[in-house]
């Protein structure tokens, strides 16, 4: 699905404006292992993945903590740096070659004075973002980690092959030897 047809799907703009952002955006090229944002950087950016996997991550004194896996279709963006000037809690690394859609914070913030939809768009784009954070939630204290696991497996199949485990294991806050616990046991 491209930029401009998610726009109209889930966020209810125009053709229009949707022509309008997608503008905006400019292509870009990640190699697989940089980063689209490092923790305690400056994000000024929001991409759309076109095609690529990415991480979102951070590093603790003990650990790395992974918080989010995606691709195609998707936004990758640390959201707090980026709408309040705050540094990156995350590492947003791409875990495949990738091709993204990017917005520099200084079009974003124009959106508001040259797009008199854009308030409503906004708000069902941070929406969205926040109905996704809050079925993450929901999981992590509603289901079991074999649950986790089928309900992750079944709408993400395809990262199975793609992504290293632990990564998958961390996300879904598991230890490695869990995930393959209950991968064996299916």
């Amino acid at each position: 699905m491209e930029l401009q047809h998610v726009l109209t799907d889930l966020f209810g703009t125009t053709l229009e404006d949707a022509k309008f952002i997608q503008s905006k955006f400019q292509i870009e090229y990640l190699n697989k292992g940089d980063f689209f944002v490092q923790q305690h950087k400056r994000c000024t950016k929001l991409s759309f993945i076109e095609n690529g996997i990415f991480r979102v991550f951070a590093e603790t004194a003990n650990k790395e903590i992974t918080q989010w896996i995606g691709g195609e279709n998707y936004f990758i963006t640390d959201l707090n740096s980026f709408l309040f000037d705050q540094p990156s809690r995350w590492n947003i690394r791409a875990l495949t070659d990738a091709k993204i859609l990017t917005l520099e914070l200084i079009d974003y913030r124009q959106f508001e004075q040259n797009l008199p939809s854009w308030n409503v768009v906004e708000k069902r784009f941070i929406a969205k973002c926040f109905s996704m954070l809050e079925d993450r939630i929901f999981s992590f204290i509603a289901l079991s980690a074999e649950e986790r696991y089928q309900h992750y497996f079944k709408t993400n199949k395809e990262l199975f092959n793609q992504v290293p485990l632990q990564y998958i294991a961390s996300m879904l806050g598991m230890t490695p030897e869990t995930l393959s616990r209950i991968r064996a046991k299916m």
